[in-house]
């Protein structure tokens, strides 16, 4: 009896392997080849992959005072800076940037979502809100901060998260928007989430 289950048990991996072979590897190979293969050995993405992290759901404040959980953000790529609440040049630049990128999507806009993560007590002046409408702002805990990965200032990145709460890519200090609306309209067409 156990010879016949046997051979029976070995086709149930032959078949198990042939299609992991026809779902997964083609997966997993146009996932290297876009992001880790080019013909002069360069990444062809602009920004820097950073290993996947899932970020835990870490209920904040809204700068209105509300309650704020990661959970809203759930199923859209979401664009994050951190910076102070007085908001000087710099970060403008950074908030004037991810609006003009999410509008450079198109039709595929709405599935990228903002969010600014202000570094200290200060609530940005309502003013400088009317021009970046949607903007989701909160403020951040050192908890929360920490997780997002940084050579010198958190605030010097802008960080890319996945729609499954993954944080994923961050794009660097004075970035160069056409970088990022590629890397960001790529994301949107391969994606079958979000």
């Amino acid at each position: 009896m156990s010879n016949v289950s046997q051979p029976e048990n070995r086709i149930s991996r032959i078949k198990l392997l042939l299609l992991f072979g026809l779902f997964a590897l083609p997966l997993a190979a146009s996932y290297i080849a876009y992001y880790f293969w080019t013909p002069s050995g360069k990444t062809s993405n602009y920004g820097e992959l950073l290993p996947v992290q899932k970020l835990t759901d870490d209920a904040g404040k809204e700068t209105g005072g509300s309650a704020f959980s990661q959970e809203k953000l759930k199923g859209k790529w979401v664009m994050v800076m951190f910076d102070s609440g007085r908001c000087d040049a710099p970060c403008r630049e950074k908030l004037y940037t991810m609006r003009q990128v999410r509008t450079a999507q198109g039709a595929e806009r709405d599935r990228v979502q903002r969010l600014w993560l202000v570094t200290d007590n200060v609530a940005p002046a309502s003013e400088l809100m009317i021009d970046y409408p949607g903007t989701i702002v909160m403020t951040a805990s050192q908890e929360l901060s920490a997780k997002f990965p940084a050579n010198g200032r958190v605030a010097d990145y802008i960080y890319l998260v996945d729609p499954l709460g993954n944080l994923m890519m961050r794009f660097p200090k004075n970035p160069n928007p056409s970088g990022m609306i590629k890397d960001i309209k790529h994301l949107l067409k391969t994606s079958q989430i979000g």
